[in-house]
């Protein structure tokens, strides 16, 4: 394992960025099933850091920092993602069994196919305002982390804590998409929502 909370380029304490998530407010089956990955891990101690409810998110796509994107951009391409999003059906989700990443334990995604038409709507939105979209579209695997690495080790532990878990996949239903203003000054992603974005 290695520590996951290395600074990006660009990133350091005090910057905050714009950015597309899946968030589970009320999404009871999905708190649930981060519990039980809470409680296996916990033992750990500092090794991790375990992702309250609140902070359970599926990161979709980035538009950039704060004071470097205009806000009347931002406003534009929330319009213009409402516009698109409102042609993406809700969808079903089901999150789990986990697969240890060098930095985090990861609930993935399935079926991937709606997360991702979410994701070409907003990168599409973003492209009709500032041209360039920025990140990759190739390489996207929709996930939910339940706990990040906090510190350079081996697996094995993890591996050990998470094989006598026998979690149940959780169920969540996707009817939006929140655009947020996200910072990790304090080791874990936290916001302040800006919008949000219904599906049709």
């Amino acid at each position: 394992m290695r520590d996951h909370w290395w600074w990006r380029p660009g990133w350091s304490v005090g910057r905050r960025f714009y950015t597309w998530h899946l968030t589970f407010e009320g999404q009871h089956d999905a708190h649930r099933l981060a519990a039980e990955y809470r409680a296996a891990l916990a033992p750990l101690g500092p090794a991790l850091t375990l992702i309250p409810d609140r902070w359970l998110h599926l990161t979709m796509q980035g538009i950039g920092f704060v004071h470097e994107v205009p806000e009347k951009d931002v406003r534009a391409i929330l319009e213009a993602a409402r516009a698109r999003l409102a042609a993406v059906p809700a969808f079903d989700l089901q999150l789990g069994p986990e697969v240890i990443d060098p930095e985090a334990v990861l609930l993935p995604a399935h079926p991937s196919e709606p997360v991702q038409s979410v994701r070409d709507a907003i990168r599409s939105a973003i492209g009709d305002i500032l041209g360039d979209v920025p990140e990759n579209a190739d390489g996207f695997r929709p996930h939910v982390s339940v706990a990040y690495s906090a510190a350079d080790g081996p697996i094995a532990p993890m591996s050990k804590a998470l094989a006598a878990l026998d979690a149940r996949p959780a169920h969540a239903r996707i009817t939006t998409a929140e655009l947020i203003v996200i910072h990790r000054d304090n080791h874990m992603y936290e916001w302040e929502p800006y919008a949000t974005a219904a599906l049709g």
